[in-house]
């Protein structure tokens, strides 16, 4: 069975074309999720006031069959072909894998070891009481103890990965 996949593109667009490429953005975004495979899309914007010119588009795709088929489509390519006039260098794209595309910037530093350190705990404990909320009324009170931590650690490891 594939595991889905997610794919992160980075794009800067050129400032006198900021209005239609984002028009073109959400048009694009609306009609790709019809496309076979498509399990989701996320359009990165800049902050407000930033001066900055760089969006990312975060595509979700239920294999990786799916999201080759994709980009070989003629929807696909009339897409790019609509909006190069519109956007300065070439896009970027990768795909994120697992815990570490949390902390992954190409184009700049690491956070600090402080900050990566911080969010994880923030998402071990939160995903920690959700496996437990999950698991304690189905297991009962009598189910061994150590058993119940490896399953909320095990429920943990794949929620976060």
């Amino acid at each position: 069975m594939d595991k889905p996949i997610h794919i992160a593109i980075t794009l800067r667009v050129r400032k006198t074309h900021v209005a239609e490429f984002e028009r073109a953005l959400a048009d694009f975004a609306r009609r790709s999720l019809a496309e076979p495979g498509a399990r989701g899309v996320q359009c990165l914007y800049p902050p407000p006031g930033s001066g900055s010119t760089e969006y990312g588009i975060m595509r979700s795709f239920a294999s990786a069959a799916d999201r080759d088929a994709f980009y070989r489509t003629t929807f696909f390519k009339d897409w790019l072909a609509r909006i190069e006039p519109m956007v300065e260098g070439e896009s970027t794209r990768r795909q994120l894998d697992g815990l570490e595309a949390w902390f992954r910037d190409p184009k700049g530093p690491m956070p600090p070891r402080w900050k990566m350190a911080l969010l994880t705990w923030i998402a071990v404990w939160l995903a920690s009481m959700l496996m437990r909320a999950i698991l304690a009324p189905v297991l009962g009170q009598n189910f061994p103890q150590v058993l119940s931590a490896g399953l909320v650690a095990a429920g943990v490891v794949v929620i976060l990965t």
